[in-house]
């Protein structure tokens, strides 16, 4: 199972929480992509480059999981979950869905108050079309093992 982890990964906190999210998931045997880790070699690729290398991880990815925190969704972060809401539409058996995460305080109270995601409504929709938003990252955790599930059962249903 290949996972693409999308999030915020302009600071050094940015990155090395993304980095322990990636370490979590690969401890439970899962396969990685991380943008920042694809341009170690590469310290100032061009706009084209991370392009390019960014969708060829989606395209490769079987769920996308978004790290959603901050005041509003990081907009490489908004425009990765579009790209694969997509591919999880197309139809591609391959392309299993989205799960979000939110660690943040700020929109877990808006959630509360306001009854909806307390995010933007377009970018809670791709994901909700094709998957879902988590609060912790336990739930994450079980939300992708659910996905790989749901596969592993349709594949067999598929032979049988």
């Amino acid at each position: 199972m290949r996972i693409y982890v999308a999030g915020p990964l302009f600071s050094a906190a940015e990155r090395a929480w993304l980095d322990a999210l990636a370490a979590r998931l690969r401890r439970e045997g899962l396969e990685c992509f991380v943008p920042h880790e694809q341009f170690a070699d590469n310290p100032d690729p061009t706009a084209e480059e991370v392009f390019r290398i960014d969708v060829e991880g989606l395209r490769a990815a079987n769920v996308l999981l978004a790290w959603l925190d901050g005041p509003s969704v990081d907009d490489g972060t908004a425009c990765e979950i579009g790209v694969f809401s997509e591919l999880v539409s197309s139809g591609s058996s391959d392309h299993l869905g989205i799960v979000g995460i939110v660690t943040d305080l700020r929109l877990e109270r808006r959630r509360h108050h306001a009854g909806g995601p307390g995010m933007n409504l377009f970018v809670a929709g791709a994901i909700a079309c094709v998957g879902t938003i988590c609060w912790s990252i336990d739930e994450a955790v079980a939300a992708i093992h659910e996905l790989a599930r749901h596969r592993t059962g349709a594949a067999a249903g598929a032979g049988a």
